[in-house]
């Protein structure tokens, strides 16, 4: 098992320059427009913890989720077998309603010849999951990064996730999970790789 999570991390890929105090008044007029009064006791405080909160939701901006990547392996004692990092955890919102986004992700690729850390699976996904996403584009974005850099002979994806722009409002159904999935290389054009990648992903 490889990791290097110790090592330094990539620059940022965005710098928002918008003052902290902008953000905060923002929320004060959202309080007012849903019928509360920012100016009592128990929302005083909270323009300033939503504004750190927001900077925490999507700090992916702040980052090239393909840095991650840059550090590979290529003493892997002749392994050529795939890779794969079942139900990583994450946390998204909605670009439509920003609401939440939870679920997990399966990221399996086949080496060509270097691996990577195994945590930096993880963060590319979450540098593209703490950002305003529909699952389907974060999909593709993970599956696409890890192809362009590792160069692989093959890359899948899945994710599976609860939205509570569906289960909180509008239709109202709780507990529905949505999965999605994006295939390249051997895993698109083989059926027998594309069947023992889902095998394992499932297992």
């Amino acid at each position: 098992m490889i990791d290097d999570d110790d090592q330094p991390q990539g620059p940022a890929a965005h710098v928002d320059p918008i003052p902290q105090a902008d953000a905060e008044a923002a929320v004060r007029t959202l309080l007012r427009w849903a019928g509360d009064d920012p100016d009592r006791e128990g929302l005083l405080d909270t323009p300033a913890r939503v504004a750190r909160a927001y900077r925490e939701y999507f700090r992916g901006y702040q980052e090239d989720p393909g840095s991650h990547l840059s550090r590979t392996f290529a003493e892997v004692g002749g392994y050529d077998e795939i890779v794969l990092l079942k139900g990583i955890p994450f946390q998204s919102h909605c670009e439509h309603h920003m609401a939440p986004i939870i679920g997990k992700a399966h990221i399996a690729y086949l080496p060509r010849n270097r691996v990577v850390g195994i945590s930096k699976l993880a963060r590319v996904l979450q540098g593209f999951a703490r950002r305003l996403q529909v699952q389907e584009r974060l999909t593709a974005e993970v599956a696409d990064c890890i192809q362009r850099h590792l160069e692989p002979l093959g890359v899948a994806v899945i994710i599976e996730a609860t939205h509570a722009c569906m289960s909180a409002r509008g239709v109202m159904t709780p507990g529905v999970i949505m999965t999605t999935s994006r295939m390249m290389g051997v895993f698109r054009d083989d059926d027998r790789s594309r069947k023992e990648v889902l095998s394992l992903m499932q297992g």
